[in-house]
């Protein structure tokens, strides 16, 4: 689900959910700059294509094949790359565009596997267990000053440079691309978000909403509501995902009487 807010006259940020492919991407366009709203819907269609296109095939992968990630990470890695050159190549082509970029946070399921990509400050979180814990770092000037001790986690969160951003997409003929992977368990929630959501709500918050709801789009519905009754800065975009491993057979099973494995 996505929102533009209360203080933006429009909204900049896209997302794409494949539940088929276990495709899932948020991206933010970049405020203060051309036509982010352009960046931002250029970056899902061309990473989101470049997943469907390359599903099962044997296609060279763009950019570097980082060995310790698995097929599906370095796949997301070569479409953020792909979609990076295409927006900085449009940029350079029309004066309209001149400077556009945006973030990028994407996620692909395999089997047990989530496998992460992202460039900027978007977010991807676990929530598992009672517990949340952010899979993506902030690529931030605030950010890179807690790294070295410059800030507290606390004095960050109230910066009035917490939106500068050190990394995106489409500013730089190359981009670097930060990748992961973990292993999923039952019930594991998944998390995809703008930093509309972060600004405006606590993880604590966050964890909150998203524990005592069943259904993701009811999940989503809830953040956005709590981040415009918190001020409602920025556009807001959220993309939640609800493992379930066994428990949707076994009620499918006692729904209709059936036994066996």
């Amino acid at each position: 689900m996505t929102d533009k807010g209360i203080s933006r006259p429009n909204n900049e940020d896209n997302f794409c959910v494949e539940e088929g492919s276990g495709f899932f991407a948020v991206a933010d366009g970049l405020g203060g700059h051309a036509s982010g709203e352009i960046a931002s819907k250029m970056a899902i269609d061309v990473l989101g294509d470049y997943i469907k296109r390359t599903s099962g095939a044997d296609e060279p992968y763009i950019g570097e094949y980082e060995k310790k990630y698995s097929e599906a990470a370095n796949r997301l890695a070569s479409g953020i790359r792909l979609a990076n050159k295409t927006i900085f190549e449009a940029s350079a082509n029309n004066a309209a565009w001149r400077g556009m970029g945006t973030t990028v946070a994407a996620a692909l399921i395999r089997g047990d596997t989530l496998s992460i990509a992202h460039a900027g400050d978007s977010r991807i979180y676990l929530i598992r267990a009672n517990s949340i814990v952010q899979l993506t770092d902030d690529h931030s000037l605030v950010s890179e000053q807690v790294k070295q001790g410059m800030l507290t986690r606390e004095e960050a969160e109230g910066s009035s440079i917490r939106n500068i951003i050190t990394r995106s997409i489409g500013n730089n003929p190359l981009v670097e691309v930060d990748l992961d992977e973990i292993a999923l368990m039952d019930g594991d929630r998944v998390l995809l978000c703008t930093d509309g959501l972060t600004t405006m709500v606590t993880d604590e918050a966050i964890l909150s909403a998203v524990m005592h709801v069943k259904k993701p789009d009811t999940a989503c519905s809830e953040l956005i509501g709590i981040a415009n009754k918190n001020g409602g800065k920025d556009n807001i975009t959220v993309v939640a995902v609800y493992i379930y491993k066994g428990e949707w057979l076994y009620n499918i099973k006692t729904l209709f009487g059936l036994s066996g494995t």
